[in-house]
């Protein structure tokens, strides 16, 4: 039996697939070349990654299936990661559409033979994490770069399931000797995340996540002391880097 967190991600996962595929009906080779909601990508750059991150995570789960090497996750590594994006993201809207479509099909047909022995299987993906890992990797990069590409899907369509997965994924982001307190405005979700300064943040709930994620909230993210004493936002930390002792298989 498939664990309950990468069963809730799969069937997460299909959702998200559906809203892609519906975002990217149509898209123009000039909306491909405006800016996404990231820094200095281009909604090309988005698709780019996400069909290259798509292309290494199924590469990586053939591999452990075959029981064959998992040689590098990217070819090439970060540098060979970067240096695709790049190139990748200057390709016409109906070739980024057609590769990252095609990457997103196959990826569904992979989902459907996993069971637990698979999901247990290591991977190249943080240096050896199985692939109930890279599972949830996906759901974190189809879910928040979908909204990264500005078309009309926000993180307001962020499921209670993923909030929880990606502020336990996140935590780390916190700084140290701050615990930062999530409430929620307009659900029960009160979450404590970080060790030490207590500051509590409110704003919807999946306000609260998406600016954990470095995203813009799309309504007011407020913070204040315990004593209510109105304090800046924190700054937050790197993204997180997959490690083995991070897995987490359900």
């Amino acid at each position: 039996m498939i664990p309950t967190e990468a069963a809730a991600a799969i069937a997460s996962i299909e959702r998200t697939h559906d809203r892609l595929r519906n975002t990217l009906d149509g898209l123009t080779d000039d909306a491909v070349r405006e800016p996404s909601r990231l820094p200095d990508w281009t909604r090309g750059h988005v698709l780019a990654h996400l069909a290259g991150f798509g292309e290494a995570a199924e590469r990586q789960v053939l591999r452990a299936l075959a029981a064959q090497d998992a040689g590098e996750f990217y070819d090439g590594g970060r540098s060979g990661r970067d240096a695709a994006i790049e190139e990748g993201a200057h390709a016409s809207a109906a070739e980024l559409v057609a590769r990252v479509t095609a990457v997103v099909d196959r990826m569904e047909g992979l989902l459907d033979l996993l069971d637990d022995d698979h999901l247990r299987l290591p991977t190249a993906y943080g240096d050896g994490l199985p692939v109930s890992a890279l599972v949830m990797a996906w759901w974190r990069e189809f879910s928040i770069h979908l909204t990264d590409l500005d078309l009309g899907t926000t993180h307001t369509m962020w499921s209670p399931e993923l909030r929880e997965h990606l502020v336990t994924f996140l935590a780390p982001r916190v700084p140290a000797g701050a615990q930062l307190a999530l409430e929620p405005t307009d659900v029960d979700e009160q979450r404590r995340i970080g060790q030490g300064s207590l500051i509590v943040l409110r704003g919807t709930a999946n306000d609260l996540v998406a600016w954990l994620a470095g995203r813009e909230p799309l309504g007011p993210v407020e913070a204040h002391r315990a004593d209510g004493e109105p304090v800046d936002l924190p700054a937050l930390g790197p993204w997180p880097r997959p490690v083995r002792a991070a897995a987490r298989n359900g």
